[in-house]
């Protein structure tokens, strides 16, 4: 058993409590894993405020990266020393999802959410939020949680790797399927709406549109990739039609999960495009369409599960593009906190301030 600092959700709704927690050692199948970095995601906020539901008590964090302390017997693919990214929905590879090769949607992928894998210290049962409880100095997670880290990617930064750039950049090259050439908005820039911006210029994005309700958001974006900055407001997809010939852009990316952003980046795609919501929003965000319109704009709605990504296969690629120098990790990161400052990252989240804040332990 081993005491660590950990942020603890105690119930829907309640402030985060950041106290010890005792860990056990990993059993067969398992691996404990000491955090280097973990990131604060939105999705950690829509759990705390319910959401998103999951068993409580819950430590939160699912994007993460760290080294391996201890592995379980039966653990092979890693061992003590190696650096790995937390992966907070493997796939099983045998449920109906898996078998179509759509793996971002196994029904089994958050089996372990529902499994007591800690304690506090008076005792009180424990469960990992997203599987992987990073808000902790240290884990103990399924051994298929965990993936080795690319190489001469510092952790710090690899530790992004694991939700909002798979996230971003799987909405622009799997879901939206960008070409080149083509002009992309993206609404929302926090942590996954600036990787999409990056992921769009990699892709060869002609026009890359950047959306959110922050001015100061604007040099953030246009260094991520964005060639035009709007400031959200109720004209906005007619502003964005004026910017792109007054037709609209082919591709929208939402990734704020409000029923207000998803009309919008419907509305400023042209006839024919496409619109990818990756925001989480909840069931009071209702979004209307009349038949007429959905005939007539012959536009694309679609869903994005975790990027529609692969971890597995999609790391190889991404780390192929941050060593050739096209994906900058760090510049997605506008602050780096501790572990007590993740009720004020939430804040900043809600307020609509920054891009990611990373803790760094």
């Amino acid at each position: 058993m081993v005491r660590v600092r950990a942020a603890v959700l105690p119930a829907v709704g309640s402030p985060l409590e950041i106290t010890d927690i005792d860990l056990p050692e990993p059993g067969p199948g398992q691996v404990r894993v000491r955090l280097a970095a973990a990131g604060v995601c939105h999705s950690d906020l829509s759990l705390s405020d319910g959401t998103m539901r999951v068993p409580v008590p819950a430590v939160l964090g699912h994007e993460g990266a760290g080294t391996v302390v201890a592995v379980g017997a039966g653990v092979g693919h890693v061992a003590p020393g190696a650096g790995v990214v937390l992966n907070w929905a493997p796939s099983c590879g045998r449920c109906h999802a898996c078998g179509l090769g759509e793996v971002w949607l196994c029904g089994a992928a958050l089996t372990g959410a529902g499994t007591v894998y800690a304690r506090r210290a008076d005792g009180t049962e424990l469960y990992p939020g997203l599987n992987v409880a990073a808000f902790a100095e240290e884990t103990v997670v399924p051994a298929a949680c965990v993936l080795p880290a690319p190489d001469g990617v510092p952790l710090t930064d690899a530790a992004l790797l694991g939700c909002a750039v798979l996230t971003g950049y799987g909405a622009v090259h799997h879901s939206a399927r960008v070409r080149t050439g083509e002009t992309v908005a993206v609404f929302g820039v926090g942590g996954v709406g600036l990787a999409a911006l990056q992921a769009a210029r990699i892709a060869g994005a002609a026009q890359i549109v950047a959306v959110d309700v922050s001015p100061e958001k604007e040099e953030l974006a246009r260094a991520a990739g964005a060639t035009e900055y709007v400031v959200a407001s109720d004209t906005t997809a007619r502003d964005i039609r004026k910017l792109s010939g007054g037709h609209g852009v082919d591709v929208a990316v939402e990734c704020v999960g409000r029923a207000v952003t998803i009309r919008a980046a419907w509305e400023s795609t042209r006839r024919g495009g496409r619109t990818t919501v990756v925001g989480i929003g909840g069931k009071d965000q209702q979004v209307a369409f009349n038949a007429l319109e959905i005939f007539h704009w012959g536009r694309t709605l679609s869903g994005c599960v975790y990027g529609n990504s692969d971890p597995a296969a999609d790391l190889p690629v991404l780390a192929a593009h941050i060593r050739a120098g096209d994906l900058d990790l760090a510049a997605l990161v506008t602050d780096r906190i501790t572990l007590d400052d993740i009720p004020k990252a939430f804040g900043n989240m809600l307020a609509g301030r920054g891009g990611r804040a990373l803790v760094v332990f």
